[in-house]
């Protein structure tokens, strides 16, 4: 699913007026009508619908929703914020039309025009929607304040209003929303967690855009879909054998953390993968060797922890950090491993830490290296980002410098590609935030990236998938109760899901 930014969206409107044809008050009578429907069944009939509307086109949908809403005999108050003279013509036009029905409209000049807004009362905010570049300041920021503080629903039309659609709303004021009916697509803003305060539960709303914009317009961000993961997804041949499937390892653990490659392995394995050899300190032997019996184990110098690495073969695919520790042993070992340059390698965890010691080892990085940092991991390899927006603008920049692909790990997992695309994973569940889930993440990706080398897919295909398992799981054991062996657990719904998709 694409993700437009507001120019877009602003030009997907105007090429669906000129090739529908449509007008443009037409347009936003089809928007109106879409969005009093839904709110009609999702909102009690007795409950009292306080509107409050702006000068644009934003306020426009708003009178065309309560004049809708009146004719079902809700009970509507329509409050005016900015003069006449500001108006769009599409709201002047809206206006006009409620004022022939007798709805009583009242104007809000200033903070004193402010209504007290009836307990159980539902807010619908239609401010300022998409296209707002500003901060909202003055009476309009202390009406957004006076509507936040009245304890109330609110239902925000397009965009919470004093939210920018695809730049940082940091400092701003802005409705809190208990529901968001957004027009035709999701909006970058959504996508962030700095945003969630503001958008509460999000409904898209299909307003009939021409679908001929959508697809021939490129974007540079997109959310994956099911049916996307599907179309990579490639059946096992008859005739096959584990040397169809790959040879991969995995490199990491150190005393007291051997439950990383634990779970690693363990991923990795039921993510396919034909061989798995985990090269681990003498510590972890037994423990490694008796829960993952299907992995085999190589012994490195180092008691505790790796101190050295030789690896036994050229593998297919290579992963290193889960549970590796930092020693200045483990340095070395992450040395060893990038001056192998092999063609498909994984760096988490501890190996994204020793990483961020040795910038200068960033231009080493093999080709397509996948890298699956946190935030804060993030931010110990490329610094502080001043929000989340610029966070997202720096990965796509980085993974284009150094030909890599980043996963910044979390709800909607953001994954930059060297061709300077990202894309928004929509699997996954707070559940999934506990010790372990990163660790099972690096193993499901060795486990797909072992058995092919198309980097993106790869990478697309493992996000999805351990989101997914986290989803299947939460939905047994519960957000609360579920750990990140559950996740290893569900994989096999997981992949049943995207055969089906």
């Amino acid at each position: 699913m694409k993700i437009f930014s507001a120019a877009q969206i602003k030009a997907w409107d105007a090429y669906t007026m000129e090739h529908e044809p449509v007008a443009s008050a037409d347009l936003m009578e089809r928007a109106a009508r879409r969005c009093a429907a839904w709110m009609m069944s999702h909102t009690e009939s007795d409950r009292h619908i306080c509107i409050f509307c702006g000068p644009g086109n934003n306020g426009g949908d708003g009178l065309a929703i309560a004049r809708l809403l009146a004719a079902q005999q809700r009970k509507v108050s329509v409050y005016l914020a900015g003069t006449d003279a500001h108006r769009s013509p599409d709201n002047s036009l809206n206006l006009s039309q409620l004022q022939q029905e007798k709805q009583e409209t009242i104007y809000i000049n200033s903070e004193k025009d402010f209504p007290p807004i009836p307990e159980g009362s539902i807010i619908v905010d239609a401010l300022y929607g998409y296209g707002l570049n500003r901060r909202l300041e003055g009476m309009t920021a202390a009406l957004v304040e006076h509507l936040n503080a009245s304890g109330n629903t609110i239902i925000a039309v397009d965009m919470p209003s004093g939210l920018f659609a695809d730049q940082s709303s940091s400092g701003n004021a802005v409705i809190k929303a208990t529901y968001t009916l957004s027009f035709q697509v999701m909006k970058l803003a959504f996508l962030l967690p700095e945003n969630a305060p503001f958008t509460g539960s999000i409904h898209i709303i299909d307003i009939g855009l021409d679908s001929r914009f959508y697809e021939n317009t490129h974007t540079d961000l997109e959310i994956v879909t099911p049916q996307l993961i599907h179309s990579f997804y490639k059946p096992r041949q008859k005739f096959s054998h584990k040397g169809s499937y790959g040879n991969a390892a995995l490199i990491g653990g150190s005393y007291g953390m051997m439950g990383a490659m634990v779970l690693g392995a363990g991923a990795c394995l039921r993510s396919g993968a034909g061989k798995l050899t985990c090269y681990i300190p003498a510590c972890g032997y037994t423990i490694l060797q008796s829960s993952v019996p299907e992995a085999m184990c190589v012994a490195g110098n180092g008691e505790q922890h790796l101190a050295t690495l030789q690896l036994e073969t050229r593998y297919d695919a290579i992963a290193a950090g889960p549970g590796m520790g930092q020693r200045p042993g483990s340095l070395a070992v992450l040395k060893h491993i990038l001056d192998a340059s092999p063609e498909r390698s994984i760096i988490d965890a501890d190996g994204l830490n020793l990483l961020a010691s040795r910038p200068d080892w960033y231009n080493s990085l093999p080709a397509n290296t996948i890298l699956t940092p946190h935030p804060k991991e993030f931010e110990r390899l490329f610094g502080p980002s001043p929000d989340q927006f610029s966070r997202l603008q720096l990965a796509l920049e980085k993974a284009k410098q150094f030909n890599i692909y980043i996963v910044i790990k979390g709800n909607y997992s953001f994954i930059a590609t060297p061709a300077g695309k990202g894309y928004f994973n929509p699997t996954g569940n707070p559940g999934m935030a506990t010790a372990g889930s990163g660790d099972v993440l690096t193993g499901i990706l060795l486990g797909l990236y072992a058995q092919s080398g198309e980097t993106e897919k790869v990478v697309l295909t493992g996000v999805y998938l351990h989101g997914l398992a986290g989803d299947k799981a939460a939905a047994v054991q519960t957000e609360e109760a579920m750990i990140s062996g559950d996740i290893i657990n569900y994989l096999p719904q997981a992949f049943a899901a995207i055969k089906k998709a």
